[in-house]
């Protein structure tokens, strides 16, 4: 059996709900969604206007505050809260709650790959417009490829108790701890 409770389902949503579920259920996994589409595009600019910024601020001190509590009862967190610098969230993270283990899953930005992407041939069309990514190339600041569930579950395996990721998929966050406790591969199509 395994247990994972969702305390957050956007940035800027309950911050008591992470602290009941992790203090008053019966949890193995702690999973925390915070990144939309506008999301990324605001930790962007947070992030262009000072490079240490960029992740969702409130996940750090939601760690701390909870810290003890996911050490007594061998809780693990997985959460997209480093938005657009994992690297800088859990830097932070670490700062306020050093007793933590703390990986970070990297990947997600492609923005150094663009022009690579173009160079191959993609043309990496608008949804709605049609209109190839070269039209707008000059004005792109940010651009993020989803995480999927294996690479949070091999950041699990490392023995994290904290897992920090930019975009990753919805379900990833959810299928990474049955991925991690269960052993599945990726071939285990039924069960993923």
């Amino acid at each position: 059996m395994i247990r994972i409770a969702n305390g957050q389902g956007f940035w800027g949503d309950w911050l008591d709900a992470p602290v009941q579920l992790v203090e008053q259920g019966p949890i193995d996994y702690l999973i925390l969604d915070y990144l939309a589409e506008v999301t990324m595009s605001i930790l962007q600019k947070q992030k262009q206007q000072d490079p240490l910024l960029g992740y969702a601020r409130d996940f750090p001190p939601l760690i701390h505050r909870i810290a003890k509590t996911l050490t007594e009862r061998n809780i693990k967190v997985i959460a997209n809260a480093g938005g657009v610098n994992p690297i800088g969230c859990a830097r932070e993270v670490k700062r306020l709650a050093p007793e933590l283990a703390v990986a970070v899953v990297l990947g997600d930005d492609i923005l150094d790959r663009l022009n690579e992407f173009i160079e191959n041939g993609h043309e990496l069309r608008n949804m709605d417009t049609g209109e190839p990514v070269t039209a707008i190339r000059d004005r792109v600041l940010s651009a993020n490829a989803y995480i999927g569930a294996f690479p949070l579950a091999k950041a699990l395996a490392t023995g994290a108790d904290v897992v920090i990721a930019g975009r990753s998929t919805d379900t990833a966050l959810a299928v990474a701890p049955m991925i991690h406790r269960f052993g599945w591969v990726r071939q285990d199509y039924n069960r993923l």
